[in-house]
Parts: C-alpha cells; structure tokens; sequence
C-alpha cells in the first residue's frame, strides 16, 4: 500500500466529482433536501383532526361534553351541524377526519343517572391515525364519565365531588414519557433520517463513481498500471468517504438546529460510528459497483440493497420488536439498524460506549467485511 499513489488515485477521483456538475450536486445538495423533505413531510403526530358536531341535545351537558373536544389541542373543530349526510359527504372528500353525533336526551340521561349513549364517526383510511384518534376520544370519554359520576354520587349522597372522584380512582396512574418528554415524532425521526439518507447516498455515489469508469473505458488504465487492487479502491472510495463525512456533519446539524433534536449523548462516540457507518455504505456501493458493469444496472442494484432495508427493515418506521421473525433476522443483518440506535442513544438517551459498543463493535466488522468482499471481487486484468 503506497501512500502516495492512493493520494493520486484519491486527487483525480475528486477532479472528476467536481468537473462533473450533476453528479456533484448529486454528492453535496440531495442528502440535505432529503433531509429537509423528509424532515417537513414525515410526521407521526396526530393532531388537529378535523372535527364536526352534531348536537341533537342542546342541553348544558352536551354542550360541556361538545366542549372538551373543542378545546382540545388534538382535534380542530370544523363546526356545529344539524344533519348527518353533509357531513358524512365532508368526510368522503377528506375534509372531516372525525364525527361526534350528541343523541337527543343525552344531558337527561346523564343527570338521572342513566348511561348515554354517542355516536361517533372516525375516517379510517389511515389505521394509524384512526386508533390514535380512536384513543383520544375513548380518554374525552372516561374523564367525562369520572367527572358526572363523581358529581352524581356526590349529590345523592352529600359528598363532596372531589371526594368522590378520590374514591372512584384507588390507584392514581401517572404517565411519564422519558426520554422524548413532549412526545414529538420529529425528535426521533430526525436521528433516523441521518441514518436513512446515509444509506442512500453514500452507495449511489460510490457505485457510479467505479461503473462509470468501466462504461468509458478508463479502467483499462489501472489494469495496466502498476497500481495494487488495495490502492485503486481505497483511493477511490477516500473522496466518496469524505464527501458522506462532510454530510453526515450537514445532516446533524440540521437535525440539532433545524428540527430542534436533543443531543445527550457523547459527541466523539456518534462521530466515530457516524465514519464507520459511512465506511460501511461507501463499501455497498463498492461491492455492487464490482459485480456490474453499467452505471443503470448499479443505480438499480444499489436501489434494491438500499432503498427497502433502510426504511422497513431498521426501525425507521416499524420498531424492530414488532416485525416478524424472519424480517427481524433481516434487519440484524443489515447496519442500519445498529447505527439507528446509535443514533437514537446518542440524541435522546444520552447512552456512552458502554452500552453501545456492541453496535459499534457491529459496524466496525460490518465495514471491513463489505471492504474485503469488493476487494476480493475486484479483480486486475493483465494489459493486452
């Protein structure tokens, strides 16, 4: 391994990734407008659905009851309405999320004790947001019920209501949210983006940078060269390094001041697996750029072993416990995964290398696995 000629090797490819404009832009500007797409249009908060009421009663409990989800911060209320088919054509056409339909004699029922029923409409074309909004009104509706049969009860029997309701919960049950106190998708998205888009552009980059040189020939070059397997593809994959480095920084830095992520981990630690993570998707598009010989055919390789392992199969959208057995096989094979919870460890747990070092024990074996294989499978031609 001469230092030397992989500096040369190193200084042309980057000659050639700045001459060449698109593909430039392609290395620097499209991790960050991923970053700021999927960033902005990725969000599993549920709130502000669009609400309509329908109140049969209009009696001072349905109003309090009709109040309490227009006050609330996860529902936005359209308005009041006197008849069902207007509404169920609003909800037809996206505009309403969300019905509540007050039965006549509803604040009758309630103040003799009696259980009332109501109807309510949830659009549920999106499961996800359907149960989440499912559970909103299901929580609207057990503290409605608490607070009339407190008052019922305190009434019948000259107890105070709050007394009461002291007696209806014996066991007082307190959430507490650790980690991500205010609950925000975005904190524990924008960690999972850098992970994502790591995946994505680093073996692209890689990928077309060694195939383009078989498309034009130039390779014929270093197979008469006394260049050695090692140096040509460590000089080659350097510039491709560096620029994913130079994004990594970028990406985490919007994560930190853009989407406004906590970071409590170690810096030094997340930089370390951040450039071996690097390392290894730098070494996907070498091991797909040795076995194609197209830059077409290398693009849709590195698709297929990118695209699809990186959002399904490393807890981006679908936490690891939850697949099946068999995918979650997958995802242990794969190093997204590992550096996702590096990434997660480091922004919201504060975690240190005591309880990471396994995944960057992970990563490390992973980088030099994919290196051996691409280098294993390149091979020198003699010159004709």
């Amino acid at each position: 391994m001469n230092l030397r000629r992989i500096t040369v090797v190193a200084y042309k490819e980057w000659r050639e990734i700045v001459r060449d404009r698109l593909f430039f832009a392609l290395a620097f500007v499209v991790p960050s407008l991923l970053m700021l797409l999927f960033g902005y249009g990725l969000s599993l908060d549920v709130e502000h659905i669009p609400l309509a009421i329908i109140d049969h009663d209009q009696s001072a409990q349905s109003r309090e009851y009709a109040h309490r989800f227009t006050d609330s911060r996860y529902f936005a209320f359209y308005g009041y309405a006197t008849q069902e088919e207007p509404l169920r054509k609003l909800v037809v056409n996206n505009t309403l999320r969300a019905v509540v339909i007050i039965p006549p004699q509803f604040g009758q029922r309630l103040a003799s004790g009696h259980p009332a029923e109501v109807q309510t409409w949830i659009d549920g074309t999106f499961p996800f947001r359907a149960l989440t909004t499912k559970g909103y009104v299901t929580a609207i509706n057990a503290a409605m019920t608490l607070d009339q049969l407190s008052n019922w009860l305190g009434n019948a029997r000259g107890v105070p209501p709050a007394e009461v309701r002291k007696l209806l919960q014996p066991v007082r049950l307190e959430t507490r949210y650790l980690y991500n106190q205010e609950v925000k998708s975005i904190w524990s998205i924008a960690p999972k983006l850098i992970m994502v888009i790591l995946m994505l552009s680093p073996p692209f980059l890689t990928a077309l940078g060694v195939v383009r040189e078989k498309e034009s020939g130039a390779i014929y070059n270093v197979y008469a060269s006394t260049l050695s397997r090692g140096e040509y593809l460590v000089g080659k994959l350097a510039p491709y390094v560096g620029i994913s480095i130079i994004n990594g920084v970028l990406l985490t830095l919007m994560a930190l001041f853009l989407f406004d992520a906590p970071f409590k981990g170690d810096p030094l630690l997340f930089a370390v697996s951040t450039v071996l993570y690097v390392v290894c998707t730098t070494g996907i598009g070498l091991l797909v750029s040795v076995l194609v010989n197209t830059q077409v055919a290398a693009m849709v390789g590195t698709a297929i072993v990118t695209v699809v392992p990186a959002v399904l199969y490393s807890g981006m959208i679908i936490p690891i416990p939850s697949l099946s057995a068999i995918a979650a096989v997958i995802a242990h094979l794969l190093p997204g995964m590992y550096y996702a919870e590096i990434a997660m460890g480091c922004f919201l747990k504060g975690a240190g290398f005591a309880a990471l070092w396994p995944n960057l024990l992970i990563l490390a074996l992973y980088a030099v696995g994919l290196f051996s294989a691409g280098f294993l499978g390149f091979h020198k031609r003699p010159a004709n």
